[in-house]
């Protein structure tokens, strides 16, 4: 979409308004918030729109009741309900159109399209960023394709794996990863313990034999006396990770994990709280006090380190970094479908 000075316009979801579009040097906030929301956030979490006159691209995703909105690669609306306009004391409409709104400004619609989700069937979706930056999805929201290990003790529920509660087992990519940026959403109970393995053999514990950034709901009270290197995004028994940038149980969060040679990054919702190079962390011996002989390995598996708890994982969109600091020109591990045709993103 392409507005002029003073534009003001929307996109009406199921009949109702709307996903703001305007001009942000009239409206700083920016485009793309919940305009009509009252009791759920209505703003947009950062600006993010081009200048006036220039192109913006929308990617706008609803699930239910639940809408988000990536735009120009940006995430700006994050799962947010969406209140019915039309009629307060009710839940938006199962159903509706879509449709395009002007307030007598000029403005411009091009390059269309639209993509059913069938109920309890929500797939992965790659936004263009990445598709161009050469992610691929690690999972593709109906079934545990490209995934081995404990496969009775995990199941694909509603577009994420879930880990079930009777599951202390691993469940392990096929394939094995050296460098990669590892970027996943995940959904904790109270009390929830978890864990990524990663460069990981399938034999031994993820933690020693390969190495394990914590999943943990760490402010249950069970883990108040916990060490430093357990809460969670640590490396386990190596590396603490900086606290206080956790969603409370129950809410998404959103993490990137970045393996590069000796150093091993984590991101929690948009916060580095670990940045570590494995060979100082642990030249004069681990926090723990443990052996690790994983920090030497320079390849292995992905797993999520099932401890009993339910966890669910969705979004799983991985790409490999080559050694010289470069990127694998790969093709998505699973196609991307959009309407009765499926596709593949060239190599780029």
């Amino acid at each position: 979409w392409k507005i002029e000075p003073g534009g003001d316009s929307g996109i009406y979801l199921r009949g109702s308004p709307q996903v703001q579009i305007w001009d942000p040097a009239q409206w700083p906030e920016g485009s793309g918030g919940l305009y009509n929301n009252l009791k759920n956030p209505m703003d947009p979490l950062v600006p993010a729109d081009r200048p006036v006159g220039e192109w913006n691209t929308f990617h706008i995703k609803m699930i239910g009741e639940r809408v988000t909105v990536v735009l120009n690669g940006v995430l700006v609306v994050d799962d947010v309900v969406m209140e019915n306009y039309w009629e307060r004391d009710k839940p938006i409409f199962p159903s509706g159109q879509i449709e395009l709104q002007a307030h007598s400004t000029p403005l411009q619609f091009k390059s269309i399209f639209l993509r059913e989700i069938p109920p309890g069937r929500e797939e992965v979706h790659l936004d263009i960023e990445e598709q161009k930056a050469g992610f691929v999805r690690l999972f593709n929201g109906r079934d545990l394709g490209g995934w081995t290990g404990d496969v009775k003790g995990y199941a694909a529920e509603g577009g994420a794996i879930v880990v079930l509660p009777s599951s202390g087992g691993n469940l392990y990519t096929e394939r094995e990863y050296a460098d990669f940026e590892f970027r996943f959403e995940f959904k904790l109970t109270p009390g929830a313990n978890n864990g990524i393995g990663i460069r990981t053999p399938r034999a031994g514990d993820a933690a020693y034999a390969g190495m394990e950034i914590q999943v943990l709901d760490d402010t249950a009270d069970q883990y108040k006396d916990l060490k430093p290197y357990q809460f969670h995004g640590s490396i386990y028994g190596v590396v603490p990770a900086k606290r206080g940038f956790l969603k409370p149980a129950g809410e998404w969060n959103a993490e990137e994990i970045i393996v590069r040679g000796r150093r091993v990054t984590v991101v929690l919702n948009g916060t580095t709280i670990v940045d570590a190079d494995l060979d100082e962390a642990s030249a004069a011996g681990t926090a723990d006090g443990r052996d690790h002989p994983g920090l030497k390995r320079g390849k292995g598996h992905i797993a999520f380190c099932g401890h009993g708890s339910r966890v669910e994982f969705r979004n799983l969109r991985l790409r490999e970094i080559r050694q010289d600091g470069g990127h694998f020109k790969v093709s998505p591990i699973f196609p991307i479908f959009r309407g009765h045709d499926s596709y593949r993103v060239p190599h780029l």
